[in-house]
């Protein structure tokens, strides 16, 4: 018998039975019970080359004999899978089944995060694998609207598996000689894409968007000052960047990160639609020199992560030409509409910026995490970051070391993001990406016009939505006829979050909230999933109109939302 084995029925139902599972009596196990489907205890016999135990992780390769084990346990695992994407496209199930982190971490009916010190059996593995799939949050459903990041690529999928499968690290060609070639491949086409020539262009793969913006701050400060990469900030003056009021928060962060420290960022002020205002960037450039200061950065985004606006690049441009300042555009979210020639014409301007942010990991569908930092000037990545360490970057190689790109990221060991990205855009062609981001812009077009039309919603902007971010209340019928004011916009401020809250206890979909300025909560709707249809569209709304109409009353006692009466919830 092997001590702390656990029969695999825990995986599948918890309604237990007091009868001993047959083949945990052929493999010596004690009475634990099962549950009634024992159709998910097959698992158990798949590992027959063990007939008197059941298998450990020591049983797999490279152990002797370890093949017929290790392929019987990816069978299940891929059996897991399997049901699991298929069940994330089914919009009969669950986009999650929420339960509260302390419940998590005290165990769910036989789930437990804690570790042992004894190993456990293959046949747990496979069970912990199953429950962590079925206590997480399926991105992928067709009604998962929360992030920017959603919908569950097969081929890039298959991409990410074969890059664990081949676990090899993106520093030396010589570890990665395929990848390596893969990344220059995909850069060369993103640059083009943005509109470089062909003697421009360099870049990286970056663990997502905010490493990605944090080299282009790094990248323009080298560039103006490269005596700080010795020297440090105590031989620079004062640096200013300017980024918008609308822009994404790593900005900041990136200059908190390198020392030129948050106060230093300039927020300049949007319209209502949520794009930098040009003339209020020249007077905060002039008002900054005038300071005493030295401006050297400016932050445009593309497809801002609230409203989904689109800076004036062009005409950011012209002042950044005019102050000598590096402009860098962030299109962490925007800049697959590069990919659209339907809706590329909204980035007008980005092949004028210094360095640009991509994120195929939101608009194009790759797996978490896929991002790029697309810099202008080649070679300055490697100034700026080599450090030449010795026992990697060797100079007297017998191959073209050019291709060690490691000395040009701030990383040593970086995981290779290429492989699914190549192999999508293998799969899907650029026109495919083309057509898969026009249907995600279809969606959002097809969710404002129904938002017109009801009077139980209100846009937070009446013009249409340029990417397809579609901002939203939905207001509760106490609240219809009430005079806009501090009483109404404090009961309105309520709303999202309840309903939200409901919705992910029920767990059939899924949608973000925010406040935003003087703005109270309202829902954020994002498309980025070429799952969704406009039937998920329409389902969500009634799904929100009969949460909120459901939320009118609190536990049957006082009106939530009416007027004069105290919120008990």
């Amino acid at each position: 018998m092997v001590v702390g084995a656990r029969c695999t029925g825990l995986s599948v139902s918890r309604t237990f039975h007091a009868q001993q599972c047959p083949v945990c009596i052929k493999v010596g196990l004690p009475p634990k019970g099962h549950p009634a489907n024992l159709t998910q205890l097959n698992t158990l016999n798949a590992f027959n080359t063990f007939p008197d135990r059941v298998p450990l992780c020591l049983d797999l390769l490279p152990a002797l004999s370890g093949e017929d084990t290790t392929k019987s346990f990816f069978q299940e695992l891929v059996n897991i899978l399997l049901s699991y994407v298929c069940k994330s496209f089914r919009r009969s199930s669950k986009v999650l089944d929420f339960h509260h982190p302390h419940q998590l971490r005290e165990g769910l009916e036989g789930f437990s995060l804690e570790l042992p010190d004894q190993p456990e059996n293959l046949e747990q593995l496979l069970v912990d694998c199953r429950d962590t799939l079925k206590y997480g949050v399926k991105t992928g459903h067709p009604r998962f609207f929360n992030q920017l990041s959603s919908g569950l690529d097969v081929i890039g999928l298959a991409g990410e598996w074969l890059t664990s499968t081949a676990n090899t690290n993106m520093f030396t060609y010589e570890v990665s000689p395929v990848f390596i070639l893969m990344e220059e491949v995909l850069l060369r086409k993103m640059q083009e894409i943005v509109g470089w020539s062909e003697e421009e262009g360099d870049g990286v793969f970056c663990p997502g968007g905010t490493m990605s913006n944090l080299y282009s701050v790094l990248l323009a400060r080298y560039h103006f000052f490269p005596e700080v990469k010795t020297k440090g900030m105590t031989a620079l003056p004062r640096l200013i960047l300017f980024t918008s009021a609308h822009s994404h928060y790593s900005v900041k962060k990136s200059a908190a990160v390198l020392g030129i420290g948050s106060e230093n960022v300039v927020v300049v002020k949007c319209n209502d639609r949520g794009k930098m205002i040009p003339a209020e960037l020249e007077s905060s450039i002039v008002t900054a020199k005038d300071q005493g200061c030295v401006p050297f950065y400016v932050n445009a985004t593309a497809g801002t992560t609230v409203y989904g606006a689109f800076d004036p690049l062009n005409a950011i441009a012209d002042i950044c030409e005019s102050h000598g300042l590096w402009l860098h555009v962030d299109a962490a979210w925007g800049g697959g509409l590069l990919m659209s020639k339907r809706h590329r014409v909204k980035l007008q301007g980005i092949e004028r910026a210094w360095s640009v942010t991509w994120n195929p990991h939101k608009m194009m569908g790759a797996p978490l995490q896929c991002s790029a930092i697309l810099v202008k000037k080649r070679g300055l990545l490697k100034d700026c970051n080599q450090m030449c360490a010795e026992y990697l970057f060797q100079t007297d190689k017998h191959y073209d070391t050019s291709y060690d790109t490691g000395d040009k990221t701030i990383q040593c060991g970086r995981h290779v993001d290429v492989f699914k990205l190549w192999l999508m855009w293998k799969a899907k062609g650029s026109e495919g990406f083309g057509s898969q981001i026009n249907t995600c812009l279809e969606n959002a077009e097809h969710l404002f016009d129904k938002l017109k039309e009801r009077p139980d919603f209100e846009l937070v902007f009446k013009s249409k939505p340029e990417h397809s971010n579609v901002c939203f209340w939905y207001i509760p019928p106490t609240l219809r006829n009430m005079p806009p004011g501090p009483e109404r916009n404090r009961r309105l401020h309520e709303v999202a979050p309840k309903i939200k809250a409901k919705m992910m206890e029920q767990g059939m979909a899924m949608i973000g909230y925010q406040p935003l300025g003087d703005k109270v909560n309202f829902f954020r709707c994002v498309f980025s999933n070429p799952a969704t249809q406009t039937e998920d569209v329409d389902y969500l709304l009634e799904e929100i109109a009969r949460l909120g109409h459901d939320m009118q009353y609190a536990s049957g006692l006082r009106p939530i939302y009416e007027s004069g009466w105290v919120n008990q919830v």
